[in-house]
């Protein structure tokens, strides 16, 4: 097999591939770093870029915050805790993560939470009430909900 050798793009380049990377979807800045350090660009130059990304409006931290909450939320029925979890990795900073978390819709997020719990709750052969209700506790606070509130929902409702 054959390794391809690696030649470090130019500045005009690396400029307009980071462009079109941070206008195809939302990125976070540790994303665009990442990609411009993948293509070689290092020091002040990418801080350049980064810096350019952002006055340009291609690059907004806290607009990437809030999409990817949502996005987590309605697409793969993330909890908050697990949606603040992958925005620390994506190296977003505590206050937007909280302005992001408290951008959800509550009734949506009740509803996500209520839906997930009815459809585990289908797929759940045990019929002692209590083990139940267990291993649905599980499956939520594995996707990342609040344990006082599937609590709730499961006190609430019979599942």
């Amino acid at each position: 097999m054959e390794k391809k050798s690696f030649t470090p793009v130019d500045f005009k380049t690396a400029m307009q591939k980071a462009e079109a990377y941070c206008a195809y979807q939302e990125r976070s800045q540790y994303e665009v770093r990442g990609k411009l350090i993948q293509l070689g660009i290092r020091g002040d130059e990418l801080e350049e870029i980064i810096l350019h990304l952002i006055t340009e409006n291609f690059l907004n931290e806290e607009r990437f915050a809030k999409a990817y909450a949502l996005g987590k939320l309605r697409m793969k029925s993330w909890g908050k805790n697990k949606i603040a979890q992958g925005l620390k990795l994506k190296q977003v900073s505590a206050p937007l993560i909280k302005k992001a978390l408290q951008n959800l819709d509550e009734e949506e997020y009740l509803e996500k939470l209520k839906n997930l719990l009815e459809k585990k709750a289908e797929n759940i052969k045990e019929k002692v009430a209590y083990q139940r209700n267990y291993k649905l506790m599980q499956y939520a606070l594995s996707k990342g909900f609040e344990q006082d509130l599937i609590f709730f929902l499961l006190k609430d409702n019979d599942l």
